[in-house]
């Protein structure tokens, strides 16, 4: 028998300054796509899940742009290091690092993610 995600109560969350932070449940963030969340501070935060359901959590924010759109970029790999592409400008942001692969001058913040059961 296979368990549909929908039905877990695992949650996804990430590392904040006193603890972890719930983004949000697992099942929403679909392998090989990005999800877009608020921040307690008024932030955002791409999350993303790759086919390996490996998470990874980086500013939403193109720095580039200044538009909040890195979550809906295209994911992919350079030298085996998961990225995602900017919609915009196609940039690419190391998932891991938040370093642009581009421009080794800019960077957005990576944040630690992880699966949890739900509270």
């Amino acid at each position: 028998m296979t368990l549909a995600l929908e039905t877990t109560d695992l949650k996804v969350q990430l590392r904040w300054t006193e603890g972890w932070f719930t983004v949000c449940d697992l099942h929403r963030v679909a392998p090989g796509r990005g999800v877009a969340a608020l921040l307690p501070d008024g932030g955002q935060v791409a999350v993303f899940r790759d086919r390996s359901d490996r998470l990874y959590a980086i500013g939403n924010r193109d720095p580039f742009t200044g538009a909040a759109v890195l979550s809906r970029g295209l994911t992919g790999t350079h030298h085996g290091r998961p990225f995602v592409a900017s919609p915009l400008l196609k940039q690419r942001f190391d998932l891991e690092t938040g370093a642009c692969l581009d421009d080794e001058s800019v960077r957005v913040p990576a944040y630690e993610v992880r699966c949890a059961s739900r509270d």
